[in-house]
């Protein structure tokens, strides 16, 4: 719905049908990847992405998705990527490089490449925060991919 009646607003479409989606999952903290898997394939379908729409590629951890995510992205296929893993607080420095790392890829293949990427890269301080966060944000996540893959075209 437009705020000001003078000005053109785009509104955000949520309408995932005849979408490409390409979905990259960590491994590492696996049971947690899999819930926001789960939850994100779930809510895609919701919006009418179709099963043979989307394409999902496991890596080992967080540092690698963004290579992942570079390479669908530069496939040009797909009109929204999705990054989901999660990254667990332990006791060394580890834990502040991988979550910064992996998040500041993922924002530099969307940026390089055009191509829209949502972030579900969890970073908590323990498993029962991300196990109690991983149903929404993998929800949350396939949303955002839809939104911004329609956003674009109707920019363009």
């Amino acid at each position: 719905m437009a705020r000001y009646d003078d000005i053109e607003e785009l509104d955000p479409g949520l309408d995932g049908k005849g979408l490409r989606i390409g979905i990259v999952l960590s491994r590492f903290n696996q049971d947690v990847g899999e819930g926001l898997l789960s939850a994100c394939t779930a809510a895609l379908a919701k919006q009418g992405v179709r099963a043979s729409d989307l394409l999902i590629v496991s890596v080992p951890g967080a540092l690698e998705v963004p290579l992942a995510l570079q390479k669908l992205a530069n496939t040009g296929k797909y009109d929204a990527l999705v990054a989901l893993g999660a990254v667990i607080r332990g006791d060394t420095y580890h834990f502040e490089v991988v979550a910064n790392e992996s998040a500041s890829g993922i924002t530099t293949v969307a940026l390089d490449s055009g191509v829209p990427v949502a972030n579900g890269i969890l970073t908590t301080n323990d498993e029962d925060e991300a196990l109690a966060r991983m149903s929404q944000k993998g929800a949350d996540c396939a949303l955002a991919a839809i939104e911004m893959a329609n956003l674009l075209k109707r920019i363009e």
